[in-house]
Parts: C-alpha cells; structure tokens; sequence
C-alpha cells in the first residue's frame, strides 16, 4: 500500500545541520499530511513536524526556528532540514504517512540522528 524510506541521518557535532529525507512509494496523496517524528531512548515518540498540501503546519516548540519540512510532491518525498542540532536533538527519526485512502499511519524504518556535544 504505501512505503518509506528515510534517509540522511547521521552523526553530527551540536552546531551542526543534517537534512533527512523521507521516499515514499505506493497509493500517495499529495493532499494528506505527512509527518517526522523522533523517538529519543527511554522517552515517548513525539511529533517533530508536520506538512500538509498547502504547506507547514506545525512544529514541536523544541525546534521551532531550526528545523524546517518540505515536501516536493511530484517526487513524492518529504525532507526535514534540520539547523543549529543540540545533544538534546538526537534520537531515532520516522517519517510518518496518515492515508485518507486507507485510513491509517504508516510508518518508515527510522534514521537516527545523533549530536555530539
């Protein structure tokens, strides 16, 4: 039905900038949301950002000013540029798809993102 693959993470020192990428494949809309989460350990997975067809629609308040999402719908990829990356920063990152088709989340594999300090 639907796939993700994300990509990009990495090990980075804090200052430091990292985007992710996030590839899907399958019966996509461009008119739903798609999403990062982060997953940090020991700690819930918690919304990072999210973008909808007319663009951003919201972003934790932990990152607001330093992370960006974009989407490019005719590649089907949604991107997570990321800025200014603290310790704090680092955890497991999943591309999240909510189908309207299918009615339900679908959820990549995770990149992690680590920040040195």
């Amino acid at each position: 039905q639907v796939q993700l693959v994300e990509s990009g993470g990495g090990l980075v020192q804090a200052g430091g900038s990292l985007r992710l990428s996030c590839a899907a494949s399958g019966s996509i809309l461009s008119s739903d949301d798609m999403n990062w989460y982060r997953q940090a350990p020991g700690k819930q997975r918690e919304l990072v950002a999210s973008i909808s067809s007319g663009g951003p629609k919201n972003y934790a308040d932990s990152v607001k000013g330093r992370f960006s999402i974009s989407r490019d719908n005719a590649k089907n990829t949604v991107y997570l540029q990321m800025i200014s990356l603290l310790p704090e920063d680092t955890a497991v990152y999943y591309c999240n798809y909510r189908s309207s088709v299918w009615l339900r989340d679908y959820w990549g594999q995770g990149t992690q993102v680590t920040v040195s300090s």
